[in-house]
C-alpha cells in the first residue's frame, strides 16, 4: 500500500553488509523510491553476510538521488584496506568488495561521500555524533576538510591520510592543530566517538551500554550540554549497544545492533516513528 503521496525521509542505521536485513526493512516502511528518501548513518559494510551486495544496491540508490550517506569507521577501514593500506581481517567480511569487478567503482563512489548530512534545516547526521565543544557549523566546516582528502583526485593525497588516519592522538580538539594529526582527529570525532570528557576528550576502549561502569571522569558524549542540540537534532549511529535510544528530544541513536543478531531500524523524520527489523542472517 502506497503512503498517498506523502515524501517520507528515513534515517537507517548501520547496515554493516546486513543486505537481507536491509531488504527486510525497506519492505517494512514500505519505501518508494519514487518519493520518499534514505540517508544512511554509515558503516554501510564490514560484519554482515553481503557487504558487496549492500554496497551496489545503496550506491544504485543514491545515483537515482533517493539515498544518501555519510562514511562511518568501517567505511574508512575498507578504503585504507583497497588501497593496500590495511590487511582485511577475516571478521570485517570485506574481501568481496575488494575482489568485485566493480570494485574500482564503488571504492570511488565511496570515498566521495561526506562525513556529515543536512536531511533537512533543522537535523544533522553524523556517524558517531557530535562533540560538546563543537557547533553545528563547525561539524559541516571540520568534515569537509576530511572529505577534501579522502576524496581528492589525486589517490595519493589520501593514501597518505590513510596512512595517517589509525591512532588516538591527539584525543581532543585545539583549533590550532594541522596536518594529518587535525585531519585525524576531526574523524575521530565523526566516525569513533562515544565516551568523552567535560572538555571533549576522547576515550576509545568503552563501548558497551549505559548502565555498565565507564572510565572515571568520561561519559556518553551526549550527557554534556552540547552548542549543536541548541539549533538542532542530531542522529547518529555507530554504539551498537544502545540499540537505536531515543536519547532525548533533540538526539537520536539509529544503531539497532543488527550485526550482532539484533535489529536495523529506520527512524522516520517527519513523525520520530522507529521501525526495526530482525535481522533474518544472525552472524557471530
Amino acid at each position: 500500500m502506497a503512503h498517498q503521496n506523502i515524501r517520507y525521509n528515513y534515517v537507517i542505521g548501520d547496515v554493516q553488509g546486513c543486505f537481507e536485513a536491509l531488504k527486510a526493512l525497506l519492505k517494512k516502511i514500505q519505501f518508494d523510491p519514487d518519493q520518499d528518501f534514505i540517508w544512511f548513518a554509515g558503516d554501510l559494510v564490514a560484519r554482515g553476510e553481503n557487504s558487496i551486495g549492500a554496497l551496489r544496491f545503496i550506491k544504485k540508490l543514491a545515483d537515482r538521488g533517493v539515498a544518501a550517506t555519510v562514511l562511518g569507521n568501517h567505511d574508512l577501514n575498507l578504503l585504507a584496506c583497497a588501497r593496500g593500506i590495511k590487511e582485511v581481517k577475516a571478521k570485517d567480511n570485506t574481501r568481496d568488495v575488494i575482489d568485485a569487478i566493480d570494485s574500482d567503482e564503488l571504492i570511488d563512489w565511496l570515498r566521495k561521500q561526506p562525513l556529515c548530512l543536512f536531511p533537512n534545516e533543522t537535523t544533522v547526521l553524523t556517524h558517531a555524533g557530535i562533540p560538546c565543544n563543537w557547533t553545528v557549523a563547525q561539524v559541516a566546516d571540520f568534515a569537509k576538510e576530511v572529505e577534501a582528502v579522502v576524496g581528492h583526485d589525486d589517490f595519493s593525497v589520501m593514501d597518505q591520510f590513510l596512512k595517517e588516519m589509525y591512532g588516538t592522538q591527539p584525543d581532543i580538539w585545539e583549533d590550532d592543530l594541522t596536518g594529518h594529526a587535525r585531519l585525524r582527529c576531526i574523524t575521530n570525532y565523526l566516525t569513533r566517538m562515544r565516551l568523552t570528557d567535560a572538555q571533549g576528550r576522547l576515550e576509545f576502549s568503552f563501548k558497551d551500554a549505559l548502565d555498565e561502569p565507564m572510565p572515571k571522569g568520561f561519559q556518553p558524549w551526549f550527557e554534556f550540554e552540547s552548542k549543536a542540540t541548541e539549533t538542532h537534532h542530531v542522529i547518529f549511529g555507530h554504539w551498537a549497544a544502545l540499540e537505536g535510544q531515543t536519547i532525548s528530544d533533540h538526539i537520536q541513536n539509529v544503531d539497532g545492533g543488527c550485526i550482532w543478531g539484533n535489529q536495523l531500524i529506520a527512524y522516520r523524520l517527519e513523525d520520530k516513528t522507529i521501525f526495526r527489523v530482525d535481522n533474518p542472517v544472525c552472524s557471530d
